[in-house]
């Protein structure tokens, strides 16, 4: 084991224990009211505020990782369905962002009831030619994660709505739109830097620390991909993500 395995290792096991422990702590006060007693009103949004952030503090850590990992070249190969990890990756977007559709489409099996509510919310969705029923072979963790950080930065910053299109016949096609107020030009080329963040007194309010584009260009990228913006000012922003399948063998 080299020093930076080391590093992630003794990060993994740190940091990962503790925030499990919160988590699930959190969770049980929230959802077992008979065993630990009934909560305020203020007391229940006060335990799902730091519930989410817990969980905030829990993706960074993954992701931190993920993207030491793929730098070093070490990926999970599997066959998954895109459908379910965009699935995933939505409901983990929502929950930690506080959504109302969160609660909705949790536990929700049918995919026009699915489509309906997310639809109502603002968020559509469209998986056509092979990826619409086929798995695509690559690390699930790696790309559930871009998928997150797009729709995650997407959600940020759109007025009314979001569209989600995946497609491709052999490399995994992903296109993510917003109808936001789009992205100057001078501040294009540095959207996908380290700690970025637009400097907009119409986006203060936005959280975040600018580092979800980063991470996903750099696991886009790692995994033999590429990863463009679109942007008009005024127009919204659209990010377009292709990544070749790994060989099965």
């Amino acid at each position: 084991m080299n020093e930076k395995e080391g590093l992630i290792d003794l990060l993994i096991h740190d940091l990962r224990g503790p925030l499990s422990v919160v988590s699930t702590s959190i969770t049980n006060l929230l959802n077992k009211e008979d065993r630990y007693g009934s909560l305020t009103g203020r007391q229940r949004r006060t335990l799902e505020r730091i519930w989410r952030n817990t969980r905030k503090a829990q993706m960074l850590l993954k992701e931190m990782v993920e993207i030491s990992r793929s730098e070093d070249g070490l990926f999970k190969k599997e066959h998954f369905l895109i459908g379910r990890v965009l699935r995933e990756s939505l409901l983990e977007v929502l929950e930690i962002a506080g959504s109302p559709a969160a609660e909705k489409i949790r536990g929700i099996r049918d995919r026009e009831e699915f489509r309906s509510i997310l639809e109502a919310h603002g968020i559509f969705i469209d998986i056509k030619e092979k990826y619409h029923k086929s798995p695509f072979f690559h690390d699930r963790q790696k790309v559930q994660q871009i998928l997150r950080n797009l729709l995650s930065n997407a959600l940020k910053y759109r007025q009314r709505r979001v569209d989600v299109s995946i497609s491709g016949e052999m490399d995994l096609l992903v296109l993510v739109e917003d109808d936001g107020r789009g992205i100057p030009q001078e501040k294009r080329e540095a959207i996908f830097d380290r700690f970025v963040r637009l400097k907009d007194i119409r986006y203060a309010d936005v959280p975040g620390l600018g580092l979800g584009l980063t991470g996903a260009k750099t696991l886009v990228e790692a995994m033999g991909g590429e990863i463009t913006l679109v942007s008009r000012q005024g127009f919204g922003t659209s990010f377009r993500v292709r990544i070749p399948p790994l060989q099965s063998r």
